[in-house]
């Protein structure tokens, strides 16, 4: 079975920098992928550049087979990929449905009416219904997260790129967090996460990719990826 999105050599410049250089990546259908590695390995730089919200300086992104490289990020949205940011960017003075029910209509394209029983079921899955009509901005950093993941849920994404939406959160909150993915999981949705905490990661990942100077030095099972000496060299920080 072709992966349902895939990264092919794919190169990403900021000038004389290289922050992702010829990175290979499947996404397989129906895969929890944890992706971890140190800070400015180039983790976030791969989702952007998975979802469309950056462009590659080489390198080519196809979903289903077909070459998407050269289409935006509303355009990929359209074809099932969704993305978390890592901070948390709500429409503050609107309330939680009116956020969810934008991503439906602009993100999903659905009309009103079908967007409006999307969002609701968005909310429900995420947990939110209980502040569905709170302004965005008087959110706690518990339910900013929740509602970032409810927004990209809304787009009816067949991929949902998550980046560290476990960061600052305590044990019961995150304890919360893993539960909701693990029943979007449960319902077919495809997930590719970035975080650092990796006990988090370990409840969910069938599958775990370590990133290291903007290249894949590690992809397999996951307790077979962290025993790896150039994870734990490189991640872990233990002598090579």
């Amino acid at each position: 079975m072709s992966p349902l999105v895939s990264a092919q050599g794919i190169v990403v410049r900021f000038g004389a920098l290289t922050v992702l250089d010829g990175v290979d990546f499947d996404i397989r259908s129906g895969e929890a992928t944890g992706v971890v590695g140190p800070n400015g390995a180039g983790k976030t730089t791969l989702l952007a550049a998975l979802s469309g919200s950056l462009r590659v300086s080489a390198g080519a992104i196809r979903h289903e087979g077909k070459d998407v490289t050269g289409l935006d990020a509303a355009r990929r949205c359209r074809l099932g990929i969704a993305r978390s940011h890592q901070v948390p960017r709500p429409f503050g003075v609107m309330t939680v449905f009116e956020n969810v029910l934008a991503a439906a209509m602009h993100g999903a394209g659905l009309p009103r009416a079908q967007a409006q029983e999307c969002a609701i079921e968005a909310l429900r899955l995420c947990g939110m219904l209980g502040v569905a009509n709170r302004r965005a901005e008087t959110l706690g950093l518990l339910d900013r997260k929740r509602l970032e993941l409810t927004r990209a849920l809304a787009t009816n994404p067949a991929v949902l790129l998550l980046d560290e939406i476990g960061g600052g959160l305590t044990d019961g909150e995150a304890s919360e967090l893993i539960d909701t993915i693990r029943t979007l999981c449960a319902g077919g949705i495809t997930v590719v996460w970035i975080e650092h905490i990796v006990h988090l990661l370990m409840q969910v990942a069938q599958r775990l990719v370590c990133m290291d100077a903007g290249r894949i030095i590690a992809d397999g099972r996951p307790q077979a990826v962290l025993a790896d000496r150039s994870v734990m060299t490189a991640y872990l920080g233990l002598p090579a």
